[in-house]
């Protein structure tokens, strides 16, 4: 009878009932899980799960059964929205008074309102520029009519009123329907004082009368009349809190310093002490561990799902830090809305400087824990195991190669004091600093010319996969290119006068390029810890490879795809915006770089802040200790995070050097052109014309497969900037260093003693 059961068992499974594809897609999507997270479970290719996606196939038993009971359980937790009710039949809901009221202010930049990127899934491709994102749609124009200054205006108390609807952006990641309504006022506002009266000034032109008298009532206001905040970036996670700006007038209404004395910037707060601090101690409201400082955090304990956060931004403060954020901070409120509130559409709301918003991105597309259904109870509850594809909740220890000089984990290594780890001993990944003499024949030549790699860390993490968990110690292990994990390994025999370059083997002039092993180009001598990408490209050059000693990540992922995803999108919108889209000929593309950020000084900004962001994050993966009364060998607070992971920023350092390296490799086999300087995602070469397109090998509008490209998609590359050889030769000769690294300089000329290590 068993045989009976289990053959009628059989026949159910190979009829699981399945959703249509698209629903498919958006229940892993709305988990955060990737399509590699999924074929891995089930036990079957990425092309596969893809194609049930895509419908073009259907699973089979037995992955049919597995497949089946996954989404019917991703359905439980992300029920579909239901379908809308036909204007005919729909039924007026009752109005509801809203205490905020809001005056209509002009756009700062009526000709380009806010707009979003597409989103798509990863491409499975390896480098990244052939995956690009669809070009944003052209930008509405606003309305002519323009609405005068709330000074002259009768603020409408309606709850009706809206902002004109061509100003009103819907935030990235906010549902098709529309605007979620508990943040149909933006996810900021700039707070400001003008002729005695508070004004927040949102996204899209719109203005709120403010009626609070103190910080703590500010802080009430926000979280109950003043409907900011940001939807959640995927299903496990939260919406992001509501954020204001307080300007210098601001500061002054509630009682906040303009500016922070010599001894609050080093503490990087104002003292506890402070009246502000105790008047919301007695409105029983806390802060972080960090204090109130420009970037300060007001809460109260959650409470179930009742989250009650409000951020604070105080550009007089620093908040706005002009290398992230070019002169941000001395905007009017009105356009600084506009600049802030264009990065959070795109990207997220800012929740600190630009590298801690970077790893703050990363966490809100793959939050460490996710909502369960009790089977017995039917309630919700925060899962004991940490979700899919994410780093978890709780921080690893790194392996000892990988981590930093007074790192805890090295103190059972018992090293000498002031001993100096070597390669053999540390993983050094780090970006190119290397340059060489001219040859006598590039001394000809009337120009050096430099390429900058756009969004080149972006790049060099797309598709990578990484490590989730703790590394595991295994001696003399057969090399796997695509197990993440850093490698005891000697390369010193690869010689790059003779590699392969696709299937076939090309003779090079080795002493004209950098090694790919080492950031200053040196050729290793022995054995040195590689990251896996490092390892992979020796043997994609055509080498046999035989590690002593590594520490792998058993448990891992493509888990940098998605933030990848975001920023790329927001810095292709941006672009689009300023003039330069992802199809323009060679020509045009130069042609609409030159000023690009010009032409609108505000998207500008974004576009430094997008960047940094995109850096700020890769290195914030390993974050130093800072300040006084650390002692080596002690833990500090970084460590505590689960994205303190210098593995993983040792891994897309690693891929984006190669990446380079590979683009050069390609291009010196093809024209017999080598670099002469290289400083991290920018190289130079020599050449007779002050172009790109004088040196590189365009036919008919395309490029050398696997060449340099120009373009404005991640990887793909943009002119940074030309010099003449006598300036070259003038500079190095003036510092008496043959092999000063001009592509530090090549942008705009300008050398210092600084750039040659003095």
């Amino acid at each position: 009878m068993s045989e009976l059961f289990d053959a009628v068992d059989a026949l159910l499974a190979s009829r699981a009932t399945l959703p249509p594809p698209a629903e498919r897609k958006r229940l892993r999507s709305a988990h955060g899980l990737t399509i590699d997270e999924v074929a891995g479970a089930l036990k079957v290719r990425r092309a596969t799960v893809s194609g049930w996606e895509s419908g073009k196939t259907e699973p089979r038993p037995p992955e049919r059964d597995a497949y089946a009971r996954l989404l019917n359980k991703l359905a439980e937790l992300y029920p579909a929205a239901p379908a809308p009710v036909p204007a005919a039949e729909s039924v007026p809901a009752p109005s509801a008074p809203v205490p905020a009221t809001f005056t209509a202010m002009p756009d700062p930049a009526e000709a380009r309102p806010l707009s979003t990127g597409p989103a798509s899934e990863a491409a499975d491709m390896t480098d990244t520029e052939n995956t690009q994102a669809p070009a944003p749609a052209p930008v509405a124009a606003a309305p002519a009519s323009a609405v005068p200054h709330p000074a002259s205006t009768t603020r409408p108390t309606s709850s009706t009123s809206r902002r004109p609807s061509a100003r009103k952006a819907a935030p990235a990641g906010t549902p098709a329907g529309g605007t979620d309504p508990r943040f149909e006022n933006g996810p900021l506002a700039v707070v400001d004082v003008e002729d005695g009266r508070v004004l927040a000034y949102c996204v899209g032109g719109l203005v709120l009368d403010v009626p609070a008298k103190s910080l703590p009532s500010l802080v009430d206001w926000t979280l109950k009349e003043a409907k900011l905040g940001q939807p959640k970036l995927s299903g496990p996670g939260r919406p992001a809190d509501p954020l204001l700006v307080l300007t210098e007038a601001a500061c002054e209404r509630y009682g906040l310093p303009v500016g922070l004395t010599a001894q609050e910037k080093d503490a990087g707060r104002i003292p506890e002490g402070h009246k502000v601090i105790k008047q919301l101690t007695r409105a029983d409201w806390k802060l972080t561990k960090r204090g109130f400082g420009p970037w300060a955090r007001i809460y109260r304990p959650a409470k179930g799902s009742d989250r009650q956060c409000v951020q604070l931004c105080i550009p007089s403060w620093n908040a706005l830090d002009p290398r992230f954020w070019d002169h941000a901070a001395q905007l009017p409120p009105a356009e600084l809305a506009r600049v802030l509130g264009t990065y959070a559409t795109r990207v997220m709301t800012p929740r600190g400087s630009t590298a801690v918003t970077s790893l703050e991105l990363m966490t809100a597309l793959h939050p460490p824990t996710h909502a369960v259904r009790d089977e017995e109870t039917g309630a919700l509850r925060q899962a004991d195991t940490k979700t899919p594809g994410s780093l978890g909740s709780e921080p690893v220890d790194c392996a000892p190669p990988e981590a930093p000089n007074g790192h805890p984990v090295l103190n059972d290594l018992n090293l000498p004091r002031f001993h100096v780890r070597g390669p053999s001993e540390m993983l050094f990944e780090e970006a190119y600093d290397w340059a060489r003499p001219m040859t006598d024949e590039e001394c000809t030549l009337r120009y050096l010319v430099g390429l900058d790699v756009n969004m080149a860390f972006g790049a060099g993490a797309n598709g990578l996969t990484v490590g989730l968990g703790g590394p595991t110690h295994v001696k003399n292990p057969a090399f796997d290119p695509k197990l993440p994990g850093s490698w005891l390994v000697d390369l010193s025999h690869v010689d790059l006068s003779k590699v392969k370059a696709g299937k076939e083997w090309v003779e090079l002039d080795g002493s004209l390029l950098p090694s790919p092993f080492t950031f200053k180009g040196d050729r290793p001598t022995g054995p040195a810890w590689y990251a896996t990408p490092t390892v992979a490209y020796a043997q994609e050059l055509g080498y046999d490879v035989a590690p002593t000693e590594a520490y792998v990540r058993y448990d891992n992922g493509r888990y940098l795809d998605s933030w990848y995803q975001r920023l790329r999108d927001a810095y292709l919108a941006t672009m689009a915006d300023l003039g330069v889209d992802v199809d323009l000929s060679p020509e045009d593309f130069l042609a609409a770089m030159d000023g690009y950020k010009g032409r609108d000084p505000e998207l500008g900004i974004v576009i430094t802040a997008i960047k940094a962001t995109v850096k700020g994050g890769v290195g914030k993966l390993r974050e130093r200790q800072r300040g006084e009364g650390w002692r080596t060998g002690e833990r500090w607070r970084a460590l505590d995070r689960p994205t303190w992971r210098p593995d993983i920023r040792a891994a897309v350092i690693s891929r984006t050097r190669i990446n380079l390296h590979r683009k050069i490799v390609k291009h010196a086999a093809f024209t017999g052109q080598y670099p002469i300087a290289i400083m991290s995602d920018c190289v130079v070469y020599a050449a007779n014309g002050p172009s790109p397109l004088d040196f590189l090998p365009y036919r008919d509008g395309k490029p050398l497969p696997g060449g340099f490209k120009l373009g404005i998609n991640p990887g793909l590359v943009k002119h940074e900037g030309t010099q003449t050889v006598l300036w070259g030769e003038g500079v190095r000769e003036k510092f008496d260093a043959p092999e000063l690294n001009l592509a530090r300089s090549i942008k705009d000329g300008t050398v210092s003693t600084a750039d040659n290590g003095e």
